[in-house]
């Protein structure tokens, strides 16, 4: 199976061995256990970095502590390798004396990508091993699924982003619809006009009338 830390199975197989144990501890959900690993991880670590330069230095404490003596005014890499050391050291520590299970997750998957950090710059400034190996970054697919993920992470990046965008523009087109104005229509309606009979008629036939009554009482007398 492909691990996160093949690169190391060439440079010291039996740093190899922990950590990949470390691994398949995190894969059944044996989160406290995992980080009892990679402590385990960094002590070895520790140990054969000093080398001859460990005298009676016996604890992991101890070693680290020479180690952070060596290591003063040097390269940020070598602060930061000692730094990782130590925060492996103290949640191994943790997750190994602890009287309640925690059984955090996300703490031991931190601790296993530290310890990717450290394999990283133990096989470079100790082991001579291509500078480029620096740039592979821990693949968490790959540790919870044991395959190797066929995209990158700049590519995985840009298609997240791709999506945000795509999301944006889905909600502002979404926006724009429901607030486009409705056209307007207006019906008006032509209301039929009554034949109204203009009041000039109305006299104009009185008066016919009246004259003819008058006509015919002249005509009798």
């Amino acid at each position: 199976m492909v691990t996160n830390f093949d690169f190391l199975k060439r440079n010291d197989k039996n740093l190899y061995e922990i950590i990949n144990d470390a691994e398949k501890l995190y894969r059944g959900e044996f989160f406290e256990q995992c980080m009892t690993q990679t402590r385990r991880f960094g002590e070895v670590v520790c140990k054969n970095v000093l080398g001859s330069r460990r005298t009676t230095e016996v604890t992991f404490d101890a070693m680290l502590a020479t180690l952070k003596d060596c290591t003063l005014g040097s390269s940020t890499e070598a602060k930061e390798f000692v730094d990782d050391l130590y925060f492996l050291k103290k949640h191994g520590n943790n997750a190994t004396h602890s009287i309640t299970v925690k059984q955090d997750g996300m703490e031991a998957l931190e601790c296993l990508q530290r310890a990717f950090e450290v394999a990283l710059n133990y096989c470079v400034y100790s082991c001579n091993e291509d500078r480029r190996i620096l740039k592979l970054r821990y693949d968490t697919e790959l540790l919870v699924t044991g395959k190797k993920s066929r995209k990158s992470l700049s590519e995985k990046y840009e298609e997240e982003k791709d999506k945000c965008i795509n999301k944006t523009k889905k909600s502002v087109s979404k926006t724009s619809k429901s607030t486009k104005p409705k056209p307007q229509f207006c019906s008006v309606k032509s209301q039929s006009k009554k034949s109204k009979t203009p009041y000039f008629w109305y006299f104009v036939g009185t008066s016919a009338i009246i004259s003819t009554v008058m006509l015919i009482i002249l005509a009798i007398i």
